[in-house]
């Protein structure tokens, strides 16, 4: 039976298995003091520990095998690969091209971390800048795929992204067994979405919830209408790597198998942020703190009652630490004074 969607559980397993030794099993790991915070067992997947710092090399390095394999057929192997992205995807296509000897062009808005960027042309791509805006990203890519002669692997609508992001549900489920939720920070999608179609096929009682930021929440706003409604404008967040929007791929799964969406303010994602980095030593982004800000919010527990065991995915580490300047309190420098 065909799927509905652009994948299927089929392909999050084929993922899985091109992926093999190839990037690491990620650790889930605990914390007793957020779980008293919280009031319910936590698991925290840790993909800040994954290859590139991030889950995203899940995605990519799945998009350009597949690729390299169809080149192995009738089909000539690309000359190179083209994307956008807000700094994560664009440091996993880099890896993902340099592993399969592939020229690789990323398309990153100016505003992003300089840590991200100097991350990129690290791994060999060329980096190419843009305005901060979905249209301008889109655009100069289209642009750049045409010059090049490439081929376009979307940050979260391809579809064998889609299905390496999925990967993460296949080692929860393996990892933490006794799992009753899983809570995924959502940008364009594509994380959540393989999530969901891995997790609903194999374990349909499991709940999977959408998190993201009050001020970037296309998400929240699409599950309510029940329709696509993108963010008209470039959200402002501490969030970098969720500013995007879910698209056409990514949609109908999120309407039909994530159970809610779930939206936290920007002082939440500081404290929660924060929160990790002081009680589990872990130097995860600001987007990685957006889960863990939702599990922490009167609204998650008003949802899950009946929820004991929740894994949150720490989906990265990718931190630019000189421009955190939210760290210091209003009034006070970055030495106190």
């Amino acid at each position: 039976m065909s799927s509905p969607y652009c994948i299927s559980l089929a392909d999050v397993e084929a993922a899985q298995s091109s992926l093999h030794g190839l990037i690491h099993l990620t650790p889930i790991l605990t914390s007793s003091s957020l779980d008293e915070l919280a009031g319910h067992r936590r698991f925290f997947k840790c993909e800040l520990f994954q290859k590139t710092g991030s889950f995203k090399i899940r995605g990519a390095l799945n998009a350009v095998r597949s690729l390299v394999r169809a080149a192995q057929g009738d089909r000539e192997q690309p000359k190179a690969v083209v994307t956008h992205s807000s700094g994560n995807h664009g440091q996993a296509l880099a890896f993902a091209a340099k592993v399969e000897g592939i020229p690789a062009y990323v398309v990153v808005p100016r505003t992003a971390p300089l840590c991200k960027k100097a991350a990129i042309c690290s791994y060999g791509a060329r980096l190419i800048l843009c305005e901060p805006t979905d249209k301008s990203r889109m655009e100069v890519a289209a642009q750049t795929v045409q010059e090049k002669e490439g081929v376009m692997v979307h940050p979260n609508q391809d579809p064998a992204v889609i299905a390496g992001q999925g990967t993460i549900a296949l080692e929860v489920l393996q990892q933490v067994p006794q799992v009753n939720a899983l809570v995924v920070p959502v940008g364009g999608g594509g994380m959540v979405a393989g999530i969901a179609v891995a997790v609903k096929a194999l374990r349909p009682d499991i709940r999977v919830y959408a998190a993201e930021p009050c001020n970037a929440d296309d998400c929240y706003r699409s599950k309510v209408r029940g329709e696509l409604i993108p963010n008209r404008h470039l959200p402002d967040t501490i969030a970098d790597s969720v500013k995007t929007s879910i698209g056409p791929n990514t949609w109908p799964i999120i309407k039909d198998l994530v159970d809610d969406v779930l939206t936290v303010t920007e002082e939440e994602i500081q404290q929660a942020t924060q929160l990790v980095w002081e009680r589990m030593k872990l130097l995860i982004e600001p987007t990685a703190g957006v889960g863990v800000a939702a599990v922490l919010s009167e609204q998650f527990r008003s949802v899950s009652q009946e929820v004991k065991n929740v894994c949150i995915v720490l989906c990265g580490g990718n931190t630019d630490l000189g421009s955190l300047a939210w760290l210091s309190p209003p009034g006070k420098g970055a030495n106190g004074n």
